[in-house]
């Protein structure tokens, strides 16, 4: 099974306890396709500048990733950069935020990639990802993400994207914004009424609840907990929410049908790769993962 995922393809440069690098591999959509590339085939449409070179593309080629998609634009590959503190892991202090190529991101779907039955759209503008979703007629599964900034400056673009979406990934923090809610199962279930059939919310260190539309995946809506993998060094967790991502979509894809102990497995190697994810600084340890160890 293909999974097609559309988002953001970025150097970054990251601060920790551990130490410092610069212009490392990252993005939304590079952490989400290495992760899922151990469970699935997966197709990248992102953009990059002209600094974004063999040794970049070396990295998604190695893991099978197919790249036909990413489009090359005059100008430099999104940079960020950021710090994290021990005493909050889970937000990172912004540095930098340079768009760059990605300020004009138009995402065009190769043909070859029109018949991908499993989409992931990644951090981008609403309309985007929409556009993208009505570009694809068959489509299984589709998975999404967003952020505080679409919450609060396109929220009625937001609202009619969530309307095509199967899946929605946020955190604690964006579900209750988004609902208005202070109570994270009252948020869940306002999320759901706007479009999702399951909601999952991420927490971080603690890990995961997924939370189903009555009677969406199967019978009833009780939701389900799996928690996190304890990790000893969380040396960088730039990538850890889009490693769970991809973990968690490319899981679905490798089972070829859609169902409640499907979907929830799944929270479990999201939980996985995302662990896998933070313990070293970009995605050197998506790379060089085995499939004995996940």
């Amino acid at each position: 099974m293909s999974i097609l995922a559309v988002g953001s393809v970025a150097f970054d440069s990251i601060a920790t306890a551990y130490g410092r690098v610069e212009d490392v591999l990252g993005g939304s959509a590079t952490y989400f396709a290495l992760a899922a590339s151990y469970f699935a085939d997966v197709r990248l449409v992102a953009v990059v500048g002209e600094d974004f070179g063999a040794e970049q593309e070396k990295v998604f080629k190695t893991r099978g990733v197919d790249i036909r998609g990413i489009e090359r634009a005059q100008g430099k590959t999104f940079r960020w950069g950021g710090q994290y503190h021990d005493n909050n892991l889970n937000e990172a202090k912004t540095d930098f935020t340079e768009l760059n190529v990605f300020e004009r991101f138009q995402p065009r779907i190769p043909e070859q990639y029109l018949d991908s039955e499993f989409l992931f759209l990644g951090n981008i503008h609403p309309s985007l990802q929409a556009a993208v979703r009505l570009e694809l007629d068959n489509v299984r599964l589709t998975g999404g993400d967003t952020m505080n900034y679409w919450i609060n400056r396109t929220r009625e673009e937001l609202l009619e994207t969530l309307k095509v979406m199967n899946v929605l990934l946020i955190n604690d923090t964006e579900a209750k914004m988004l609902a208005n809610e202070t109570s994270l199962p009252r948020a869940a279930r306002k999320v759901l009424a706007m479009g999702p059939q399951a909601l999952v919310i991420k927490h971080g260190e603690y890990g995961a609840t997924i939370f189903f539309r009555e009677g969406a995946f199967g019978i009833g809506s009780h939701p389900f907990r799996a928690p996190a993998l304890p990790i000893e060094e969380v040396k960088d967790p730039t990538g850890a929410g889009d490693a769970f991502a991809g973990g968690f979509m490319g899981y679905i894809a490798s089972q070829g049908q859609l169902n409640r102990e499907v979907l929830k497995r799944a929270l479990f190697y999201g939980g996985v790769m995302g662990s896998f994810a933070v313990e070293r600084f970009g995605t050197e340890r998506l790379q060089s993962l085995t499939r004995a160890e996940i």
